[in-house]
């Protein structure tokens, strides 16, 4: 049975009543989140084992794989209506991903095509594991209201945040009438707040890569300012609270305010933490192809101008916590390449300086959780545990970008248990053609069993669904 276009005779984009309303599309007595797990297990168990899945195909009848034309695409959220559609079925939400469009596209590759890579996290989702996606595009339709958007895609097996062609550190770039750069700010900084032990694990790719770099620095800066500002406590006995968490916050400020950033050829690219270039910056050159992964080496004191106690602080989480990407290339594959698309970087000092405030912050909360629970402040709670940088990229035996991906840690206050999410610099879902699902030909289950990329962006999320 193939898949019949759903649009009207003006060719307009699907509207909410067309989307299917049973989870799952190849196999016909649907697909859960306990199924879609299982599948991605049975997917990353090897290399060459046969698709569990019957085939079906997943283009529709006259060739064409895109977002809103037939299903199994025809779930995108175009209006305010079709979010009060779907908050009605949770069942809808709850078994499937939801992938966030930032802009229209990644960027143009080689052949001059404009790639929406979204489509080929959807097309891996529904190919290996029949799991549904559903489509968010805030570069069309403005981000909505938070305070109903975010629950609702917070409830759904995963968020993949996907990568855009605008600059994180130059708003001017950012010319998309319905989402500016200042809407991304606060969508991403709500979805770094949302990771509760309910919660989607999100997967930040690309340019959303680093407006999560950019957002950790916000978020701090906004606590420490919230910490600070605040006169008393309520049930803080002798305020001790208060001046513990002041203590902290102070010291975060003042290392924040005096942190340097300096790239390999010794260019000092940002003075402290409020300078538009300290998370995100224009990188040495530009990356675009397949590059090696390689697990992320923090710096030696003798050879880096980083403060020692970031290093330090680094190594110890690192250390204490378990690492995906480390653990992938160590234990389940052999040399990793991935597709490369970006000129800008994250910063490697900023990500070493927001892991070491975020630890700060929480191990000051502590022994005071308590007074904090019940208190304006209360939203601190929320907050990353550590950022850890987990792998860099290496080409021609020189390291590239050091920060190309992350792993954001979630240590629950009561439990101890940690929750995660995941950012990438590069774009898993790219083969190495760097073309879109729908320009290119639909790879078979065998294809992307050999896709390095794409074995891994189903491992950050077979191991996020976990938690």
């Amino acid at each position: 049975m193939t898949a019949t276009p759903l649009v009207n005779p003006d060719n307009q984009q699907l509207s909410s009543p067309k989307w299917r309303l049973t989870p799952g599309y190849i196999e016909d007595s649907g697909s859960d989140v306990e199924s879609v797990h299982i599948l991605l297990g049975r997917f990353l168990t090897d290399r060459d084992s046969a698709d569990p899945l019957p085939e079906k195909e997943l283009f529709s009848p006259d060739g064409k794989f895109e977002w809103g034309y037939a299903q199994p695409l025809e779930k995108t959220i175009a209006s305010e209506s079709d979010l009060n559609f779907l908050a009605q079925r949770p069942n809808l939400f709850r078994n499937a991903i939801t992938i966030i469009e930032p802009w229209e596209h990644v960027g143009n590759n080689d052949l001059g095509e404009e790639v929406r890579a979204s489509k080929n996290v959807a097309f891996m989702a529904q190919k290996i594991a029949d799991c549904d996606s559903i489509l968010f595009p805030v570069w069309s339709t403005g981000t909505l209201d938070l305070e109903k958007v975010v629950p609702i895609i917070s409830s759904s097996m995963a968020v993949v945040l996907e990568g855009g062609h605008p600059s994180v550190h130059n708003a001017d770039e950012w010319t998309q009438p319905n989402c500016s750069r200042d809407d991304m700010f606060a969508l991403v900084e709500k979805l770094l707040l949302s990771r509760s032990p309910r919660s989607a694990p999100a997967i930040f790719i690309c340019v959303s890569h680093q407006l999560a770099a950019e957002c950790h620095i916000r978020l701090l800066r906004k606590a420490i300012k919230a910490v600070l500002d605040t006169k008393t406590l309520k049930r803080d006995e002798g305020g001790e609270a208060l001046a513990s968490l002041k203590a902290a916050c102070e010291k975060i400020k003042s290392v924040g305010e005096n942190l340097k950033i300096e790239k390999r050829d010794g260019r000092i690219v940002a003075q402290g933490w409020n300078d538009d270039n300290f998370a995100v910056v224009l990188n040495e050159e530009k990356e675009v192809g397949d590059r090696v992964l390689l697990p992320y080496k923090t710096p030696k004191q003798h050879n880096s101008s980083i403060p020692i106690e970031l290093l330090n602080t680094h190594e110890v989480m690192a250390d204490e916590l378990e690492g995906v990407i480390d653990n992938t290339i160590l234990r389940y594959e052999n040399d990793i390449n991935i597709a490369m698309f970006h000129s800008d970087e994250v910063n490697e000092e900023a990500i070493l300086f927001a892991n070491w405030a975020y630890m700060a912050l929480h191990n000051a909360i502590v022994p005071h959780r308590y007074t904090v629970a019940a208190s304006p402040l209360s939203w601190l709670l929320q907050m990353p545990y550590a950022v850890e940088i987990l792998a860099s990229t290496e080409a021609n035996g020189e390291i590239l970008t050091e920060c190309s991906c992350t792993c954001i840690n979630y240590k629950d206050f009561e439990t101890k248990k940690i929750r995660r999410s995941f950012t990438c610099q590069f774009h898993p879902e790219l083969l190495s053609d760097l073309r879109d699902i729908g320009k290119r030909s639909a790879p078979s289950y065998a294809e992307l069993k050999q896709s390095d990329g794409m074995r891994l962006l189903a491992r950050l999320l077979y191991e996020g669904m976990q938690e």
